[in-house]
């Protein structure tokens, strides 16, 4: 197992409509603790969120250089709802985890997209046991994006590898519209690849293999 520090966000929502609030907002079902997309009326991608339940509020882990976007998609969106955000990035330490994180006190675990994600107190921080060069060997070798690399606001969620995280049934989120044409249509656009590390057009490179976002073959 091996843990790295992220650089991340994180937010809490309180209120009775914390749950409804964040799915209508999302392209997965959000009814507990789950990873899921932010994406625009273009159907482009503002972050990938972990949403981790935290007693009677929600945890919004985000990728850090994003946090000012989501927080202005989700501020003009709380009118009539009953929710409040609190930013207590400054308080946390955030840490991905390759394999299952054994549940310790002052530490909140959840799985994700990642793998697992930790949270502790400032106070109470964990040793990184992983480079980024670990880390980055990590996702090549198991199909994994990650933001400012494959996912940026360039792409959608079927562009860079994120199709599990875009709910089939699911309808009224914003975006919602274009990723169920593209995705009844079967045309997808471009897609998230591992390859050889030797690729010109290599985003993310490992030890054995890189990860290229490609237009496929029809």
């Amino acid at each position: 197992m091996g843990i790295i520090e992220l650089d991340a966000y994180v937010l809490i929502i309180s209120g009775v409509d914390r749950w409804s609030f964040i799915d209508g907002l999302s392209t997965n079902k959000v009814e507990q603790s789950c990873s899921t997309v932010l994406t625009d009326k273009k159907a482009k991608i503002i972050d990938v969120i972990d949403v981790v339940e935290v007693g009677e509020n929600c945890a919004v882990v985000g990728y850090g250089p994003y946090k000012e976007n989501v927080l202005n998609h989700f501020q003009p969106r709380i009118l009539q709802q009953k929710v409040s955000i609190r930013d207590v990035t400054s308080l946390n330490c955030v840490y991905a985890s390759t394999k299952p994180f054994p549940q310790k006190e002052g530490a909140t675990v959840s799985q994700s997209y990642l793998g697992w994600i930790v949270i502790t107190s400032q106070s109470k921080p964990l040793v990184s046991t992983l480079s980024e060069a670990e880390f980055t060997d990590y996702r090549t070798r198991n199909l994994i994006p990650y933001q400012g690399y494959e996912i940026t606001p360039k792409v959608n969620p079927f562009n860079c590898g994120l199709e599990g995280l875009v709910h089939q049934s699911k309808g009224c989120y914003i975006g919602q519209e274009i990723l169920t044409r593209m995705r009844s249509r079967g045309q997808m656009g471009k897609q998230l690849m591992q390859v050889s590390k030797g690729a010109e057009d290599a985003i993310s490179v490992g030890d054995e293999f890189a990860l290229v976002i490609r237009r496929t073959a029809v």
